[in-house]
């Protein structure tokens, strides 16, 4: 169990984690000689169970509440620390209210400094300390008056023993999820190098474990563990742990960062959150009101963007976006808190629904009803409705950052499909077998209504038919849709171009002729055949009766259309396929340039053949230049 305090400067924290475990939390020189903490202090007192308790000490100033907000994520009991001669004060407000906000539940009262104060005034603090808990979570927690200048105290030892008997009755938090560590110290030790300390939010770890450093996305490597100040094989979900690690500088590492299975986070700069102002906020939120945000042990600044209201006033709660102004990680369920423009005052906080939230059409009906159904996950139910509310599925790489589990441990409905995507790379979709068969169904559709519309092409390419049915689908999604319906006959492919079955064209005895005079000439013009323009003239033909002709050649498979007006036929194509094959396993891409002085034509008509690859899927623009893509090779 880790045990966080809390409460106002000089209301002896410190004087009592020493007093309960003997350890001073004061490290610093500037802490000694101020007699007040200025940063987080850790102690830990081994438990008669073999396990050990752990505190985390925090600073009670009122500039300090950043600090303190870094060292009160994760704990799992709240030790609120009231002077008996000061009472209730404005910090112990404030944590007390950051304590609710980050749902903390479980906890205990010292009512410390009880040595100076009479029975009445002691009488008259608990009854304000009482009011100031009802409405929280922390309504029903035990008092304990005390002296924390005296250890062996009766009073002190009767907090000792209850502490220690909820540390041993504490039910340990699950570790089988993927593993993350809020950083909320960063340090060197001479002789082993970089150490990051932390509360376990999931998971377990152990030194042979592969981790990133994020939201930077730093592979780490972990030479030991410490886990509650004990050097361990392993540290799990509810011990703070010191990593030492490897290969990585103390100056690239800061508090606010995670440790974490590279499975589980990523970055983002929009979170969808539930947000709730808090009843003396004295402040109303409105579009794109700035905010501190306190999320795990980082210390953000974010924009607010409403999802239901124009405006948030204190004591309600809404949907809201936080657009942050650098990359943050988190997952949905975490809680975060949220203080004003100038980091005055703690006003509200909440808790992330959809850490990867869009920039467009966040207020749609749609949008609306996909975080309904990340809080229905959230409060226990299953992953169903979320897979309703994706009609395109869900990565299984997006369902582990959302659930923060293994993808062997997501349980999915009876009616999800799993689809390989891209087979031998990893990536898979999970969607409903009722959202499958639509996307088939609209699939042949529109290759239905586009056969009708233009009878004589040989159909669309397979990027086309995309674009007509679901520009917004995955591509990986879409090539798995369009294998799959080939695999069952329900589309065939004509080279590049996809057709129905029914579809199909033969050519009349005159047109055959018009065929036999038309393929030499292209064949002759090799890499740069001549324009439509030009074979007609050349064979005394009108134009429109050579381009009808040379599109039923295309549906047959025996030429290629280029551009409007301009057809290779297929062994040429073939041979620039292989000379484009040829430069990118020589330069790796392959750039306009290189690839014109390679075939020998203008640069404008090297730059319409690419395009012409890109269409068909063979090659990939990327920037200025083209790859081969990794499922292109069936044209060749």
């Amino acid at each position: 169990m880790i045990v966080g305090t809390a409460g106002h400067i000089d209301h002896g924290k410190t004087t009592l984690v020493r007093a309960l475990t003997g350890v001073d939390t004061d490290r610093l020189k500037e802490e000694k000689a101020r007699g007040i903490s200025i940063e987080l202090g850790y102690a830990y007192t081994p438990l008669s169970n073999g396990e050990v308790l752990g505190y985390v000490d925090v600073p009670g100033h009122e500039r300090l509440v950043h600090t303190m907000a870094a060292g009160a994520c994760g704990i799992d009991f709240a030790l609120l620390v009231v002077a008996a001669d000061d009472g209730v004060m404005p910090q112990t407000r404030e944590h007390l209210a950051i304590l609710d906000l980050l749902g903390v539940s479980r906890g205990a009262v010292a009512l410390t400094k009880i040595d100076r104060v009479d029975a009445a005034r002691a009488s008259e603090v608990q009854m304000e300390i009482a009011a100031a808990l009802a409405s929280t979570a922390l309504r029903d927690v035990p008092f304990f008056p005390l002296d924390a200048t005296l250890p062996d105290d009766a009073r002190v030892s009767a907090l000792r023993a209850h502490l220690h008997e909820k540390a041993a009755n504490l039910q340990q938090r699950r570790d089988d999820g993927l593993f993350r560590l809020a950083v909320d110290r960063v340090f060197t030790l001479p002789g082993h190098g970089t150490m990051v300390t932390g509360t376990v939010f999931s998971g377990r770890v152990t030194c042979a474990d592969a981790l990133v450093l994020m939201p930077a996305g730093t592979p780490v490597r972990i030479r030991s563990i410490h886990a509650q100040n004990r050097a361990s094989e392993s540290g799990r979900a509810g011990q703070r742990c010191a990593l030492n690690l490897a290969g990585i500088a103390k100056d690239r590492i800061e508090r606010g960062n995670w440790i974490a299975d590279p499975r589980l986070l990523a970055p983002t700069s929009r979170i969808d959150v539930r947000l709730r102002l808090l009843d003396d906020a004295e402040t109303r939120l409105t579009q794109w009101s700035p905010l501190h945000v306190h999320l795990g042990a980082a210390h953000c600044v974010a924009h607010v963007v409403l999802l239901e209201h124009e405006n948030l006033a204190p004591g309600q709660t809404a949907r809201a976006q936080l657009v942050f102004d650098a990359p943050v990680c988190a997952i949905p369920g975490d809680r975060f808190i949220v203080r004003n423009a100038q980091a005055t005052r703690t006003v509200g906080g909440g808790c992330v629904l959809d850490p990867f939230a869009p920039t467009r059409k966040r207020r749609t009906s749609q949008r609306q009803h996909y975080l309904d159904a990340l809080e229905e996950m959230l409060s226990g139910q299953s992953i169903a409705p979320l897979l309703q509310q994706a009609p395109y599925g869900l990565r299984t790489s997006e369902l582990m950052r959302l659930s923060g589990e293994p993808q062997e441990r997501i349980s999915l409905p009876a009616d999800a499909m799993i689809i390989d995507a891209a087979p031998g790379a990893g990536e898979h979709f999970v969607i409903l077998r009722a959202h499958w068969n639509a996307l088939r169904e609209r699939a042949v559709e529109a290759l239905r209504d586009f056969h009708a519309r233009a009878p004589d092409d040989p159909g669309p390419d397979s990027a086309r038919l995309r674009r007509i049915v679901s520009p917004d689908l995955p591509d990986a999604l879409w090539r798995a849709l369009i294998d799959e319906l080939a695999r069952d006959n329900i589309v065939l492919r004509n080279g590049a171009w996809l057709h129905l079955p029914g579809h199909a064209v033969t050519l009349s005895e005159s047109d055959e002729m018009l065929a036999l005079k038309l393929l030499p000439l292209i064949e002759a013009g090799h890499f740069d055949p001549p324009w439509v323009r030009d074979l007609a003239a050349a064979v005394h033909e009108d134009e429109d009766r050579v381009r009808q002709v040379l599109r039923k050649l295309v549906r047959q498979g025996r030429v290629f259309q280029v551009v409007p007006d301009l057809f290779y036929d297929r062994q040429r194509i073939r041979e620039l396929a292989a000379v484009v094959d040829a430069l990118v396993q020589e330069h790796g891409t392959i750039e306009a340039a290189k690839y014109r002085d390679a075939i020998g034509v203008g640069r404008k008509r090297s730059i319409q053949i690419l395009e012409f690859f890109d269409r068909l899927g063979y090659t990939r623009r990327v920037r200025a230049a083209h790859v081969l893509r990794t499922d292109g090779s069936w044209f060749v």
